[in-house]
C-alpha cells in the first residue's frame, strides 16, 4: 500500500509539473530574460535585413527618391528597431508611470506595423487598377486618410487614459485594434485576391507571371493571416487577464504573439521581396508625397 502511495505522489506531482510549466517560466526572472533577449535579438535581425535591404535599393534606384518600396523597408526597420529597444529595457519599461505611457510604448509599433503593411495593399491596388486602366488618383488619399483616422481615435483615447485610467477604455482600445487588424486582414484578401486572379488571366507565356502569381500568392496568405491572429488575440486580450500581453508578466505568451504576427510575417515577407527592382523604365514605383 506504502508503494502505490508513493507511486501515486510521484504521478500527482508529475501531473502537478506538467500543468504548471508555463506559470514557472513566467514567473521566473532567468527565464524572462532569456525570452525577451531571444525576442530583442530577433528584431534586431529583422530590422538589420530591413535597413540591408532598404540600402540595396537605394543604391539601385537612387534617383526615384521615396518609393513605396523603399517606405515599406524604412518603416520595417522602424518598427523592429524600436520594438527590439522597448524588450531590452522591458524592465524600465515595466516600471514607467502612468502605466498608459507603457501601453503607448507597446501599442505605438504596431500601429505603425499595420501603416507598414498597408503600403503593400496601396502598391497592390495601384496596380490593379493602372492594369484595368483605371484612375488610381484617390487611392493614396485614402490610405492616407485612413491612417489619419486610426491614429486619431487611438490618440486620443491615449490622453483620455492619461487623464483619467478608465478600465472600460482600455478594453474599447484593444477592440478597436482589433477591428484595425481584420481590416487590414480584410484589405490583403481583397486586392491581393483581385491580384491574384488577374495575373492569372494573362497568358502562360507572360514574362514573369509565374513568379509574381506566387509572391502575391504567398505574401497575400501570410499577411492576412498574421493580422487576423492579431485581431483574435486582441480580443482574447481584451477580456481575459490569462491572455494578458503585460510585456513582464507573459512571457511565453508574448514570444508565442510577437513571433507570429510581427517577427515571422515579417521575415518571409522581406524574403518574398527581396528581388530589386530594375535599374530602368520603372513605371510602377512612384515618390511619396
Amino acid at each position: 500500500m506504502g508503494r502505490y502511495g508513493v507511486d501515486e505522489a510521484v504521478i500527482l506531482y508529475n501531473l502537478n509539473g506538467e500543468s504548471n510549466w508555463w506559470h514557472d517560466i513566467n514567473d521566473s526572472p532567468l527565464w524572462q530574460d532569456r525570452i525577451f533577449h531571444i525576442l530583442t535579438a530577433l528584431y534586431g535581425l529583422v530590422a538589420v535585413i530591413a535597413l540591408v535591404q532598404l540600402v540595396r535599393i537605394q543604391l539601385r534606384v537612387p534617383e526615384f527618391g521615396w518609393t513605396t518600396q523603399k517606405v515599406f523597408h524604412f518603416l520595417n526597420f522602424l518598427v523592429n528597431g524600436v520594438r527590439g529597444l522597448v524588450f531590452i529595457f522591458r524592465r524600465n519599461v515595466q516600471d514607467l508611470h502612468p502605466e498608459i505611457v507603457r501601453h503607448i510604448l507597446l501599442d505605438m509599433p504596431s500601429l505603425v506595423f499595420f501603416t507598414t503593411y498597408a503600403l503593400l495593399v496601396l502598391f497592390w491596388a495601384e496596380i490593379y487598377y493602372q492594369a484595368r486602366a483605371e484612375s488610381t488618383d484617390g487611392l493614396r488619399p485614402i490610405f492616407f486618410t485612413i491612417n489619419v483616422a486610426v491614429y486619431s481615435i487611438q490618440i486620443a483615447m491615449w490622453l483620455v487614459l492619461w487623464w483619467k485610467y478608465i478600465p472600460v477604455l482600455v478594453i474599447i482600445s484593444k477592440m478597436f485594434f482589433a477591428g484595425v487588424s481584420l481590416f487590414a486582414a480584410l484589405g490583403f484578401l481583397l486586392y491581393g485576391g483581385r491580384l491574384f486572379l488577374m495575373l492569372q488571366r494573362f497568358p502562360v507565356e507572360s514574362k514573369g507571371r509565374q513568379n509574381k502569381l506566387q509572391e502575391v500568392g504567398y505574401v497575400t496568405v501570410i499577411c492576412s493571416s498574421c493580422f487576423l491572429v492579431r485581431c483574435i488575440m486582441m480580443c482574447f486580450d481584451a477580456f481575459d487577464k490569462a491572455a494578458d500581453l503585460n510585456v513582464l508578466n507573459h512571457p511565453v505568451l508574448n514570444f508565442i504573439y510577437y513571433l507570429l504576427v510581427e517577427i515571422l510575417p515579417s521575415i518571409l515577407v522581406l524574403f518574398i521581396l527581396r528581388k530589386l527592382p530594375p535599374r530602368r523604365g520603372i513605371t510602377q514605383y512612384h515618390p511619396i508625397h
